[in-house]
């Protein structure tokens, strides 16, 4: 900006009558307004003059917005804008993949899924058919076989996976964490 003055003074031919205390002045000035060595827009939310007019502000996601009535537990921006759970989508995804994959299974197969989303055991169910132990497990080894060759073998890789905007958010909070350490020697 200030050289895009100095090069118009001196188009004007005025460059010993303008002195660089001037020029620094009003680059300052057109700053403080606003403007932009590229622009001047009012409808950026993140340009400084739409937060010079108060249209909007920007907020640290560190920034604090609540303390536990203990003190020991400190809620930040991030903190209250994220949580643990899974974005819908993803969810809404996994149940279209699996509902696609379960019409695929046998009903002996279903009976082993089932049994194992309930939580009981493969003799448990193997009873209930039946069946002695070793077929069931025969059945949950050709399941695991079927979830690879429909899903790929990185399935269990990306199911334990964090979502990566939340990377930042960590490392943040472990770096806090190591100052409060050298800090308190807690």
């Amino acid at each position: 900006m200030a050289a895009r003055m100095l090069d118009r003074v001196e188009q004007q031919g005025k460059l010993g009558k303008v002195s660089a205390s001037n020029v620094a002045y009003y680059t300052i000035q057109h700053l403080k307004s606003g403007r932009r060595s590229n622009g001047s827009s009012r409808i950026d939310v993140m340009a400084s003059a739409t937060q010079l007019n108060g249209s909007t502000r920007l907020h640290s996601l560190n920034e604090v917005v609540a303390q536990s009535e203990a003190g020991d537990e400190i809620f930040e921006l991030g903190d209250v804008i994220s949580n643990d759970h899974e974005d819908p989508s993803v969810q809404a995804a996994r149940k279209m993949d699996w509902d696609t994959f379960l019409t695929d299974l046998n009903k002996m197969e279903k009976l082993v899924v089932e049994c194992l989303c309930d939580g009981r055991t493969l003799r448990a169910a193997g009873r209930s058919a039946g069946v002695c132990d070793s077929t069931m497990q025969h059945h949950r080894r050709k399941i695991g076989q079927k979830i690879l060759e429909f899903m790929g073998a990185n399935i269990v890789a990306e199911s334990i996976q964090q979502p990566r905007w939340r990377d930042n958010l960590q490392a943040d909070r472990e770096k806090r964490a190591v100052r409060l350490e050298v800090r308190w020697g807690v």
